[in-house]
């Protein structure tokens, strides 16, 4: 069950998009598709840029040694649901 809204993921997409300049459009990336390797394409280095920025936005905190960083960062969905359940601002 998704607990992000369409703002919020349309906001984790923009985000994605601005932070790690990539050349594509929000609107343009898959909710359920991959974020690392396959799919958007993203690397380890972009998923610490992320997890930099989540945390600064939106006071989550995200550990490289978390055992569910594999789900969290599946897809954009899944990252904007963790998102929604976890924010503090």
């Amino acid at each position: 069950m998704n607990t992000a809204d369409s703002q919020l993921l349309q906001e984790v997409a923009s985000m994605l998009v601005t932070e790690l300049n990539l050349e594509m459009s929000p609107a343009d990336i898959d909710p359920a598709a991959p974020l690392y390797g396959d799919g958007l394409g993203l690397d380890s280095i972009d998923i610490l840029e992320v997890s930099l920025v989540v945390s600064k936005r939106y006071g989550v905190q995200l550990r490289a040694d978390d055992a569910d960083n594999a789900k969290i960062f599946a897809s954009l969905a899944s990252l904007s649901d963790f998102i929604a359940t976890h924010r503090t601002t």
